[in-house]
């Protein structure tokens, strides 16, 4: 994923759905343009940050 998607994504209002190495996530934050901080969609305890052009922008949820 490009940084300036992950920044649309992040700043929408709307749901999508992201994984990173086949898992889906929610981008908590961008560090910087290269490094966000995510977690798994279904667990807030467990944050990581990840290269964000690792990302995968899969669909928009309904």
């Amino acid at each position: 994923m490009e940084y300036q998607r992950a920044q649309e994504i992040v700043a929408s209002p709307k749901e999508y759905e992201v994984s990173y190495n086949g898992v889906s996530v929610w981008i908590d934050k961008l560090l910087n343009e290269r490094t966000a901080t995510v977690h798994l969609r279904h667990s807030l305890e467990e944050r990581s940050e990840v290269d964000i052009s690792e990302l995968k922008e899969e669909y928009l949820l309904q």
